[in-house]
């Protein structure tokens, strides 16, 4: 008994072994619609989570899906941390490369949205020192139940420091 045992855990540990990861093409569909929450604690981190943004336009404007952007693909970003600064006309030139993403985004039909609350109360902005790509909105967290009612699904970008090089990880 324990010879079939032994023979069996051995074909089963062969089998795994041979196997690989099937990659899967996931059927999305259109619309996509996303709304996606900026909220940090740095005004940096505003960077890796444009990218995540990206990836979504990347992904369904490719093959197999050939998604159109700003038809088939919704989104809206509400913006209610410290990156709210990095969204002012003053800061454009120390920001220079997040406004140049942004505004190539923003032909994709991403739509920018700063909490209006936010910019004021915590950080002084007015309306005027916000570029035309910006629209303020009254309030970020009411914004961002509005558009899940509307049916777009939320998506919130956790953003972390690498200690370690992937290098050491791996």
């Amino acid at each position: 008994m324990k010879g079939v045992i032994a023979v069996i855990l051995a074909l089963v540990g062969l089998t795994f072994a041979q196997e690989k990861a099937k990659f899967v093409q996931t059927p999305y569909e259109a619309p996509f619609k996303a709304v996606v929450e900026f909220y940090f604690d740095e005004p940096e981190k505003i960077r890796p989570a444009l990218e995540w943004v990206s990836n979504i336009i990347y992904v369904l404007s490719k093959e197999p899906y050939d998604f159109i952007p700003g038809e088939d693909i919704d989104i809206v970003v509400i913006v209610h941390g410290t990156e709210i600064t990095t969204l002012v006309k003053k800061n454009r030139e120390k920001y220079k490369d997040i406004w140049e993403r942004i505004e190539s985004m923003e032909m994709y039909g991403v739509k920018f949205k700063v909490c209006a609350m936010a910019a004021e109360l915590i950080y002084g902005y007015k309306p005027e020192d916000f570029p035309p790509f910006v629209e303020l909105v009254p309030s970020a967290i009411t914004e961002l139940l509005h558009w899940q009612q509307k049916g777009y699904a939320l998506l919130i970008p956790r953003i972390y420091e690498r200690k370690k090089a992937v290098e050491e990880i791996r």
